[in-house]
Order: C-alpha cells, then sequence, then structure tokens
C-alpha cells in the first residue's frame, strides 16, 4: 500500500491551439498527496490549476504522464476498470449557478450519485440518505423538492457539497469553490468543507487563486505558474517564508486588513504573463522577475528541496527580502 492517496507523476497535458501550436496546460508536474491532507494549489488564472485537478480524477485524460491512486496507475484504465476508481473521486465546481441542473429537484440532485452506485435498496432509503447529507451540509429538509433557481448561491454550493460527498468518496477536487460567492458566505462554506474533513476523512486538493483562503484551509501549497510547479511546502512555512519570487509577489498582493499594517510598500508584478502557447526558454517566470540572470534563460530550474520547501528556482531564497 502506498503512503500517497493520490500521485501525479510527470503529468503533462496539451491542447491545440490556431495553426500548428499547442498549448501545454500543465508541462511536467509531479506530486503527492498524503490520505486526509489538505493540499492548496494557488496561481494566476490561466496557470493550468483546473486542468490539473481535472487531470487526477480522469475528467480529461493527459497527453503523458501518469496518475495513482492508492499506488495503483489509473491513467488509461478501460472505464469498466475504472468504474471502481470512479466513486472515491469527486468535484465541487467553482460555479454554483452552473453546476446544478436546473430541471432536477434538490432530492434528486443528491440521490443521483447514491443510485447510481445502488448504495440504498428502496427510494425510501435514498431519501433517507438525501436527508442525512442536506443536513449534513446545513440545508433544511423542507428544501427536498425545490428546484436550483430557489435558492442563493451559497445554499447552491452546499447542495453541491452534498451531492460531491454522497457517494462517500475517500478524494475531493475543490475547484475555486468558494471564488464565486460572497466574502461572508465564503467562510461559511469553508468551515463546512474543514468539518467535513474531519468527520468524513477526506482528502482535498483545494485549488484557489486567493492565498488567504488557502492559508486557513490547506496543510501543505502548491504555487504554479504556466503550467509548472514554482513552489511546495508546508502552508504555513511558505507563508512565513517564501523561497520562489512569484511567491513573495503573489503574498505581496494579498489585501492588509489592519491599517496600522499598511506602510509597506508593495511590489507589483511588471509585464504581461507569458503565452502558454509561446513559453519563454528556460524559467518561465523570468520575463517578469527583477532578479532573473542570463542562467535563467539558459537553464530551466528544477525543484530543490531547502529545509522542508521544495522550490524550482537557481536563487532559491536567496533574493533580497526589499
Amino acid at each position: 500500500m502506498s503512503e500517497y492517496l493520490v500521485e501525479a507523476r510527470n503529468l503533462v497535458k496539451e491542447f491545440p491551439a490556431a495553426g500548428r501550436k499547442t498549448v501545454q496546460a500543465v508541462s511536467g508536474v509531479s506530486l503527492q498527496i498524503r490520505e486526509g491532507e489538505t493540499l492548496g494549489l494557488v496561481g494566476e488564472s490561466g496557470c493550468g490549476k483546473s486542468t490539473f485537478g481535472r487531470l487526477l480524477i480522469r475528467t480529461i485524460e493527459p497527453t503523458s504522464g501518469e496518475v495513482l491512486f492508492r499506488g495503483r496507475s489509473v491513467t488509461g484504465m478501460k472505464d469498466s476498470e475504472f468504474r471502481p476508481y470512479r466513486k472515491d473521486m469527486q468535484l465541487v465546481f467553482q460555479d454554483p449557478y452552473a453546476s446544478l441542473n436546473p430541471r432536477m429537484t434538490v432530492r434528486d440532485l443528491v440521490a443521483e450519485p447514491i443510485e447510481t452506485w445502488h448504495l440504498c435498496d428502496s427510494r425510501e432509503k435514498v431519501t433517507e440518505r438525501v436527508l442525512e447529507l442536506l443536513h449534513a451540509v446545513g440545508v433544511p429538509e423542507e428544501f427536498l423538492y425545490r428546484y436550483p433557481h430557489q435558492f442563493s448561491g451559497g445554499q447552491r454550493q452546499r447542495i453541491g457539497i452534498a451531492r460531491a460527498i454522497a457517494a462517500d468518496p475517500a478524494f475531493i477536487v475543490c475547484d475555486e469553490p468558494v471564488s464565486a460567492l460572497d466574502v461572508s458566505v465564503q467562510n461559511q462554506i469553508l468551515n463546512l468543507l474543514k468539518d467535513l474533513k474531519a468527520t468524513r476523512n477526506l482528502t482535498y486538493l483545494f485549488i484557489s487563486h486567493d492565498l488567504s483562503v488557502v492559508r486557513y484551509l490547506a496543510d501543505r501549497v502548491c504555487v504554479m505558474f504556466l503550467g509548472k510547479i514554482c513552489e511546495i511546502g508546508p502552508t504555513e512555512e511558505v507563508y512565513r517564508h517564501p523561497r520562489h519570487p512569484y511567491t513573495r509577489f503573489l503574498l505581496d498582493a494579498v489585501p492588509v486588513p489592519d491599517p496600522a499594517q499598511r506602510g509597506k510598500e508593495v511590489r507589483l508584478l511588471k509585464g504581461e504573463p507569458p503565452s502558454p502557447a509561446d513559453p519563454p526558454n528556460g524559467c518561465r517566470f523570468r520575463t517578469r522577475c527583477p532578479y532573473a540572470t542570463e542562467r535563467c534563460a539558459a537553464e530551466e530550474p528544477v525543484l530543490r528541496d531547502t529545509d522542508g520547501v521544495q522550490c524550482a528556482c537557481h536563487f532559491a531564497g536567496q533574493q533580497p527580502e526589499e
């Protein structure tokens, strides 16, 4: 038995682009997620976060590389062979307005995975199970036969979470599940995800562009830029002492709620992000990095371990603090 629940090995995903070019959304990413862990995946829009999450649960297939689940490669499995694994992998979508079928009641939406996997032997027991799940996510039972358009965004996301946990999965990819919600509702959904993880022994890949949200929820954090991992390590260590320049710029961009601490000058990234269809040679971040040298253009950095944090930078942690 592997010590990891989910493992990615050199995953690559390419999409066709205009002309003869291809866009490499994920470029040779390797990482591991332990059972019961929450791994936060952060980066700006278009860096490949959502694509990577979907690769892990096989809603899309990689161009190359493989995914292991409990030590066994599930990449390229026939549907009949992969079916037992599908129950253990679920997805919470970003948009609660688009992820629920508007023609289905709450009862039918949450019951669908229960019926698909034949987890109950009668319609009455299915309904009982749905009511248990709604109670677990904080949706009143009198809403059982309402339709998605009758709910707020936060309530819809709770229903989506109930559907995701209905088949008792081991691994859930949360693809920016709070980004479409008001700040006050975001906090409620994050607390719900945290409670469900503790009570149901769930493992999360939590995808977000909001570093403050990831800090609250994640045990480890992985920072991506243009399809590659920049830095990965324990959350508090990465936040206190970021090794990669890109991580430092992301942390500088987080709003500071305390007015007394707002005197610090905020460093902003200059220039435009490179095109994923034509990434820079060497380090992909070098065209925006103020510390880039000739070596950064000539040699692509690899992930190296520095005191428990892996960083893909030739000068990891050596840049001035400013």
